[in-house]
Parts: structure tokens; sequence; C-alpha cells
């Protein structure tokens, strides 16, 4: 791939073990001839039907990054990349056509949560290995806490270190999930670009 050419991506979330869904946004990744498929948490429904989540974009040819969220841990998380060749950005970062990605379940619900100070820590240490590029994505599950999609919902609440992390690092985009009744919702704080991708899938152009 060229560098400075614009990067296609697919970003869902928040498939909780549909396989058919899975397919859907298999093909549609398919038919939009997106460069990368993002995944942002809640693969699985409590661990469990891992099969058929990330197998449908393998078979079609697609390089996905994925992060856990508050349905699967980590290790469920790296088993799914390392099975399907995939990479889990849970600390970790990626460059793709000189666009840099790196993540962080940032989960403060449910079984596997984290501390506001590692949300941050990891999402740091994962940007300082994409700083040079062109453009930069965070990718996390939860929302920053004071937000619109925090509106959203009257119990699940926004990450105050997801929030430290969009002021601190000031990435070009956040693509996040969790609140499925905020899919689709954009905003911006200072100039990151906040998306959330939702279950049916975003197709993002950077």
């Amino acid at each position: 791939m060229k560098r400075n050419t614009k990067l296609r991506i697919l970003a869902a979330s928040d498939l909780h073990g549909d396989s058919s869904l899975a397919k859907r946004l298999a093909s549609k990744a398919e038919r939009e001839k997106v460069d990368l498929v993002v995944l942002c948490g809640d693969l699985t429904q409590s661990e469990q039907s891992t099969q058929g989540i990330i197998g449908p974009f393998i078979k079609k040819d697609q390089k996905v990054v994925l992060i856990p969220g508050n349905h699967e841990s980590v290790a469920t998380a790296d088993f799914l990349a390392e099975l399907y060749d995939a990479t889990n950005l849970h600390g970790y970062s990626i460059k793709v056509n000189d666009v840099g990605f790196f993540g962080c379940s940032g989960t403060n619900s449910g079984i596997h949560q984290l501390k506001d100070k590692e949300v941050y820590e990891l999402l740091k240490k994962g940007y300082k290995y994409i700083e040079g590029t062109r453009k930069k994505v965070m990718v996390t599950h939860v929302h920053p806490s004071n937000t619109k999609i925090e509106k959203f919902s009257n119990f699940v609440h926004g990450s105050e270190g997801v929030s430290k992390a969009v002021k601190g690092l000031k990435p070009d985009i956040l693509l996040c999930g969790h609140v499925h009744e905020a899919s689709g919702i954009e905003e911006k704080v200072g100039k990151t670009r906040i998306i959330n991708v939702g279950r049916t899938g975003s197709i993002i152009e950077i």
C-alpha cells in the first residue's frame, strides 16, 4: 500500500457472539473495499460464542484489529487474535498506510474492569510507537466521560482514563462502542473526532 493514500476501514462493535452479524459485516467490508476491519470490543457474550466471529473476515482476506470489551478478557481477545492472525490492540499499536492505531479495552463495567490510571497508561504505551504517523486512531470499547454518548444511557458511564487520553494524546479519531443506543453518534472533543461505531459498522476514510 502506498504511503499517504487514503485508508478505508470498517469499524464495528458489540457483536456479542452473533456469527450472522459477523458474516454481514464481512460482506459489507468486501463490498466497500476496505483496507482494514476494526472491532471495538464485546466480540463475545460473556466469554461464550467465540465461533464464527473473526473467521468470516479472514475468509474474505480482510485484515482485522480488535480489542476486548467488558464481555471478554484480554486472554480471550489474545486467543482470537492468535487463532485468526489478527492483532489485539490492547496496550499495543500498529501502523497501516502511515496511519497509527493504538488501543485499550477501557472497560469500566462488568468483570473485566480497568482503573482509569491503567487505561491511560496502556493507551499512552501504545501511542508512543505511532507518534510519527500522519493520522492517529485510538480504539477503545467505552467512550470518554462527559461526552454526548454518555447521555444515551442512565447506567453506562464514560471512562475518565479514555477522556484523559483524548485530551492528552489528541488522536485524530477515537473509535468506540459499548452504548448500543448511541450507535452512529459522532462528536468532537478538541481535535478528536469521536465515533460510536455501532453493531452495523461504520465506514471511515482516513
